[in-house]
């Protein structure tokens, strides 16, 4: 079922970066419905895994635009993403340890994530690269 489902409030209106978005909704939706089914701790270690990797990506791939349309607030917004890598591998890190609560931590990151950072991090860039022709 999932636990949340992509909708138009969203989108960014640049498509690269809305697909990646949704790729990132996936992943917590994987986590929501294994916990559901009581296998959240099973899921827990990919699920990281690919959020770390993917990260990376949908970082780099927004920073390149940034620097390619010359974005005022680009070493804020990349703060921000500094500090989201840093709490992923501090997750990591705990569920490494053994932590047994880490499923229930990494649900709600995810979920501010997308709550916080996309709709509203996010939508900051979405104006001003829209009005440099990128879509």
């Amino acid at each position: 079922m999932g636990f949340i489902t992509w909708n138009d409030n969203y989108s960014v209106n640049i498509s690269e970066v809305d697909e990646q978005h949704k790729r990132l909704i996936g992943l917590l939706n994987e986590m929501y419905d294994a916990m559901s089914v009581g296998k959240g701790r099973d899921v827990l270690g990919s699920v990281l895994k690919k959020l770390l990797d993917y990260t990376q990506y949908h970082f780099s791939t927004e920073e390149r635009l940034f620097r390619e349309h010359g974005y005022p607030e680009s070493e804020a917004h990349k703060r921000k993403h500094n500090e989201l890598t840093e709490k992923t591998k501090k997750l990591q890190e705990s569920f490494d340890r053994g932590n047994k609560m880490i499923t229930i931590d990494v649900m709600l990151f995810l979920s501010d994530w997308l709550n916080v950072h996309i709709l509203d991090e996010d939508k900051r860039y979405s104006h001003f690269l829209n009005s440099k022709g990128v879509h």
